[in-house]
Order: structure tokens, then sequence, then C-alpha cells
């Protein structure tokens, strides 16, 4: 049978039209020069759908890994890796609150949500070979809440939680290490033109779940921001829009709690809860593991208690209890944070302390700026000892309510004329004078008391200058150098104390690092010693009670030894830049990089190939905004590879050469600017 190319399009789009509730030709997709989606329609459920097409052209593979796990058949691709996931879900009961919650979202939120999933449904349709799962298609909105209840849980701590309770390690709770990302912005009383500034550069891994999509999202009922999203998100999760604009960095307040149930030795299935013997809740669940190409059924019992998921771990029975395990509105705040029109209304959406962390560094064109340790956080009861693992056999520490935004360690318009965090406590988010005292907060809430290298750098650079140009706002923003006094979570500062020609044999190495100017630019001669050094204590000597490793002289030396020999037996000298082992690889592209962690362009590393590393976390999608009360925002944004994952596609890697150049493009909330200069503009199928 043939058919022509016009009819088959008419088929098409009948078809389409018959699974969905929005007409793909009211969505416009307009691609910039970058590659970056500019999505436009009349209502925000079209532009949702415009939205999930969109990024499903550049990603659907990893959109994919996210739904997945909502649905539990991430095992049925990746394996036992994937069961794993399935399994968390069930356990945490995520489908069964978002199915009895459902009805609480906001009817916005509930059409912007129908409006994504039939943007994924229809990009499913039209390239069914892309599929990964045979099945998984449909999605729904429940799938794609009860994915969003899981990514929320990891951000809670709940998979870390729960590989200590099956590692046997969870006599006190980890303290985990503060990962890197900044965000700060300067008031107009504090820049030289006037405007106020906003720096939004959160770290996190450069691919995969996690890593920053961009995008411009525009509709006729006012939503028009730009800014980075996670695969499968139906919003911009932190950027700007004609009025606002919010950074996240993550915060390290208690997220969770962890309890051990006290077992009936007489019966396995019961624990004591004030005085009594009570019945753990017990279900089997059917997880599908695709073992050597074969999908296999395996059994697996899931436990509740009154405090929540329930776990047999190899020193007792534990139950972990989080915020976010009972609330399916935290992407339903951030869509009304994206529609704030102003501060009064951005604080509105933070009142409903649905997303249970991240710090928020907030400006606007109004000249508002502001700070929030942000979070969903219990009312916990002051007799205990929140910090470790507490007895799970009375009522008297099962939370049921919660701090209202008041009660958050929060800084409006300081004097000073700025605010930041670098996860560092929130008692330094300003000027000292103006800072936070911790006496006014809630011990209970177990707000972090450390700073980090960031931290200490920003507040120098900042005391230097009384006004901040531009110039000097992007200068921080890309600063490379460590603080005069290092914070990292080890002490190295007994390798200052060795002396070179007591050691011969590494006599060359210790000068180098000696005389390390403490930058982490990529042609940097000394960084890499350093880095090496850095990467092998810190994996090796790490304290993870949250306390700091004071390194011995031997430790020291230790890690030198390390370091000379890596960069004997892979390069041949000890003379090698920071560059030369440290590169930014995309397909066949690799750049020498800049950053090692705790820079305030920090940069992370895994193993590569030939003695190099590979940068998979840290700098990754940047945006500086410039705010005027009569004006667009003046935006530019930079990411770390570009805006597709297809390696055939000519945006897989053409951002990288300004990334690693701490090079930005210019981007704009304008449509009618967009529109005039978009390389490709079209309509979803």
């Amino acid at each position: 049978m043939n058919i022509t190319k016009p009819l088959l399009f008419l088929l098409i789009f009948i078809s389409q039209l018959a699974h969905s509730q929005i007409n793909p030709e009211n969505v416009t997709i307009a691609r910039d020069s970058w590659g970056v989606p500019h999505i436009f329609a009349k209502t925000d459920p079209e532009v949702a759908y415009g939205l999930a097409y969109a990024h499903a052209e550049d990603d659907f593979k990893t959109i994919q890994f996210t739904l997945l796990g909502g649905k539990q058949l991430l095992g049925r691709y990746l394996g036992k890796n994937g069961a794993a996931v399935d399994y968390a879900v069930a356990l945490i009961r995520a489908r069964k609150t978002v199915q009895e919650n459902i009805n609480t979202l906001c009817a916005e939120y509930k059409a912007l949500l129908t409006g994504y999933v039939e943007g994924i449904n229809a990009y499913a349709r039209t390239h069914p070979k892309e599929i990964l799962v045979k099945g998984a298609f449909p999605a729904t909105i429940e799938d794609q809440l009860t994915a969003s209840m899981l990514s929320i849980a990891s951000f809670s701590g709940f998979d870390r939680a729960l590989q200590s309770i099956f590692n046997g390690k969870v006599a006190t709770l980890e303290q985990f290490r503060p990962k890197a990302s900044n965000a700060f912005a300067f008031s107009s009383s504090k820049t030289m033109d006037g405007k106020t500034y906003l720096n939004i550069n959160s770290h996190q891994p450069l691919e995969g779940p996690a890593s920053w999509y961009e995008a411009h999202v525009c509709s006729e009922q006012g939503w028009n921001a730009l800014g980075g999203l996670f695969p499968g998100a139906a919003t911009i999760l932190h950027g700007v829009n004609e009025n606002l604009g919010w950074a996240h960095t993550v915060n390290y307040h208690d997220k969770l709690d962890l309890y051990q149930l006290e077992i009936n030795p007489e019966n396995k299935n019961q624990y004591r809860f004030d005085n009594q013997w009570l019945d753990l809740e017990e279900e089997t669940i059917k997880l599908k593991v695709k073992i050597k190409g074969i999908v296999i059924g395996v059994k697996k019992k899931i436990y509740w208690s009154k405090y929540g998921p329930t776990v047999v771990g190899k020193t007792g029975t534990f139950s972990l209890r989080f915020a976010s395990l009972f609330d399916i509105k935290p992407m339903e705040q951030w869509y009304k944070m994206n529609k704030a029109k102003n501060f009064t209304e951005f604080n509105n959406a933070l009142k409903m302390t649905a997303i249970p962390g991240f710090n928020i560094i907030y400006a606007d064109k109004e000249d508002n700026i502001f700070y929030i340790s942000n979070g969903k956080i219990p009312i916990r009861n002051p007799k205990f000892n929140w910090t470790g693992t507490l007895a799970g056999n009375t009522s008297e520490n099962l939370w049921e309510t919660y701090h209202p935004l008041q009660d958050l360690p929060q800084i409006l318009n300081p004097k000073a004329g700025y605010v930041y965090n670098s996860n560092n406590t929130p008692y330094s988010a300003t000027a000292p004078e103006e800072n936070l005292k911790p006496d006014n907060f809630d011990v209970t809430m177990g707000l972090e008391r450390w700073e980090t290298n960031r931290s200490k750098r920003f507040a120098e650079l900042v005391s230097q200058v009384q006004k901040v140009s531009y110039e000097d706002f992007k200068r921080i923003k890309y600063d490379l150098q460590l603080p005069t006094k290092l914070s990292y979570f080890i002490d190295e500062t007994a390798l200052y104390t060795l002396k070179p020609d007591d050691y011969p044999d590494l006599k060359r190495t210790i000068e180098k690092i000696q005389h390390w100017n403490k930058r982490a630019e990529a042609d940097n001669p000394d960084a890499a010693v350093f880095k090496l050094f850095y990467d092998y204590c810190n994996e090796k000597y790490y304290l993870k009670d949250g306390n700091i490793q004071k390194l011995t002289v031997e430790h020291c030396l230790e890690g030198i030894r390390f370091a000379q020999n890596h960069l004997l037996k892979n390069f041949g000298t000890v003379e090698v830049k920071l560059g030369d082992i440290q590169k930014l690889v995309r397909g066949e592209k690799e750049l020498p990089i800049f950053g090692i962690p705790d820079v305030l362009a920090a940069m992370g590393t895994v193993p590569y190939k030939n003695g190099k590393f590979r940068a998979n976390a840290g700098e990754s999608y940047i945006e500086l905004v410039k705010f005027s009360k009569d004006a667009l925002p003046e935006i530019e944004s930079i990411n770390c590879y570009g805006a597709s994952n297809h390696p055939d596609s000519p945006h897989y890697s053409d951002q990288m050469e300004l990334f690693s150049q701490q090079k930005t493009k210019k981007m704009t909330l304008d449509k009618n600017l967009v529109l005039k200069e978009a390389k490709r503009v079209y309509h979803p199928l």
C-alpha cells in the first residue's frame, strides 16, 4: 500500500488527536542556534506538552529511566540495579500515597501534568523503536508523580539510609559530605550599575537522571521561565521568569529519622509500641528482573510500621521516616514558584513547605534579594537525641506536624546588599554583622554548622570590593582559588610541615604541592599533584561521622606517594598540568578542564583512561541574571555539553568549548526575539 507523505502526516495527526486532549498544532517549539528549546502556546498544559516532547527529542532514554522507576519497571531494563529502585518505590508506598492524595493537587497543576504526560506519550507513540521496555507506555500522571516522589525521597537521604541499614552501619546515621553548589545575589546597593544580580550555579552530575536540561517555557497564561530541569520534570526547577529568579543549593538539616524497632522474641512480625505488641504491616511484591536477557519474577516482602517503611537489616529491624514520604506536592510548589510575579507570590508558594530541602537564593526586578534554608522540617520532641538512631517504641518521638515557613532561617534584603550559600551553614549567609544566630532556631532541626572552602572564599572575595561590577560578579562566580585557610573534611595541615630534603624519593613532588598557589586552572602546573593527593586521602580517610580527619605525616606521605606513582606511571613525570590529566569528555571530544573539589568553580572526576580523569560532577548548568525594574532580565547561560544527548546531533557537544573556557551564551525571555532568531520552528507530532 503506497501512502503519500501528506496523507501519512494526516493519519498521524488524526491518531494523535484520538489519544490527546491537546492539539499539537497549538504548540510551537523554537530551537535556537544552540538547540535549546523554547516552547510557546496559549495555555500552560499545552506548553508542558511541548516541553515533554522537546525534551524527549533530546533525551528520551533518560526520561524513561525516571518514568520506569515510577512504574516499577526499571528492573526489566537494568536488571538487579533497576529492581532495587522498583523495590524502593514499593517500600515507601509512593504509588499508594499518590493515589490517596492526587485530588489534593490544585486543578492548574493537575492540568499541567496531564499536558506533560500527553506530550511524553505522543513522542513514545511516534517513536516506538526508542521505547526501552515493552508496555511502558502510555504513561499516566500517577506514574509521573510516583517517579517524582522517589526522586524527592533520594534528596531526603532515603537511599543512603537504606544502604546503611543493609550494610549494618546504622548505630549513628552518617553525616553526608556536602555537595558543591553555589548561589549568590547582589542588590542594587552593592552593584556599580544599580542592577540586581543573581548567580544560579547548582553543581550536579554532568549526565544521568539528576543532570540539568535547559529549556524556555512561555504561555499566554503568565508562565514565561527559562532555566534548568531534570529529565521527567514538568516545570523549571531553578531559573528565571520575567520578574524574578531563584537558585538552589543542597542543605543538610535533619531530613530523615531512623528508628530501631524492638521485635517480639515470640513473633518476628510484631514490634513494641507504647507498651503494646503491634503487627507490622506486611505485603509481598513481585519484582520483574532482567537476568542474562531473561525477565524473571522475584517475590519480596516489604513492611510498614507506625513510623513508616521498615527494613530488616543485618543488625536489627529499622523504620525510616521523612517528611517527603507523605507529600506529593513538591513539584506543584515548584510550578507555583515558576508562576510567581513578585516576592509576595513567591513567598506564598514557599509557605506550602512541600519541597523537603534546598537552600534558596532569590532576586527580583524590584531589587529584593532573599536567602532561606528551605525545607519541610518536622516538629520534633526536644527530649530525644535526634542526631542518631532512635528507639522505635513510643509515640513520643512519632512526629506528625511540620515547622511553618517563618520558623526557618531566612534573610530578606540585608543592608550589606548580598546573600549567598555554598552548602554551608545558614548562619553565614550575608555580612557577619547581619547573620542569623543559632540560638534563635529549634535545635532539633539539625541545621548544619560548617563552612566550606567555597563559602569562605566567597566571603573573602566580597569583602574586597565595596561595589560589585558585573565583571566582578562573573569573576567571583568563576573563581578557582581556595581560601587562605582550607576547610576540607580532611585536615591536611601536616602536609605543609614536611621537609622535602628528608624524603629524597618524594622531594620534587612535595615541593610542587607545598609551592602550589592553591588555584585550579586547567594550565596550573602544580594542581594535578594536589588533586591526586586530595582524592586519595579524602576517599580513604574521610570520617563518615561528620568529624574532620586530621591527617598524620604518614597519611600525607602515603597520599603524596600515590600521586607521584600515578603521574610517573602514566605520564613519565610529575611536571603535569591539571588539564593534562583532567578532561571534559563527550563522545570523541576531549578538552582540558578546570576545577578541583570545593573551589567555587568546582569539578569532580572519575577515572577515564591512560591515567586521566573525566569530569562527572560539579559545574554543569550555569545561569547568570541581571534584573532591572522596567526591562526583561538580561540572561546568559551555559551547559557543560549541549542540548541533545544524541551523538549524531550538532548540539551533542557544541557548548563544551565555551564551558571549558568559562564563557557563556546569551539567552532571552523575549518571544519575538526568539522566533526571529530561531534556527528551527515547528509543531510536535
